[in-house]
């Protein structure tokens, strides 16, 4: 099973978005909530070098932004 870690914030559509679609898919990852936590944050800047969420860590591999297509591809969801 992949280690997933997502980055994200309260107010982001787009982390709800991506929380659904995993959930829909019986997909486990841990959240890290960047408002919470300054060291979540940081962990999410220098993995991904970005500053906006959703970030999604796959096994190492960063994705930044709810890009459905790729994340499918990257756990192997087929549609």
């Amino acid at each position: 099973m992949k280690k997933i870690i997502i980055y994200t914030s309260p107010n982001c559509y787009y982390c709800h978005q991506l929380k659904d679609f995993l959930n829909s898919h019986k997909i486990e990852f841990e959240e890290k909530d960047i408002s919470q936590s300054q060291e979540a944050m940081e962990e999410m800047i220098r993995k991904s070098g970005q500053i906006g969420v959703p970030v999604i860590d796959i096994d190492g591999e960063i994705i930044s932004g709810f890009y459905q297509p790729e994340i499918e591809e990257k756990l192997g969801i087929s549609k």
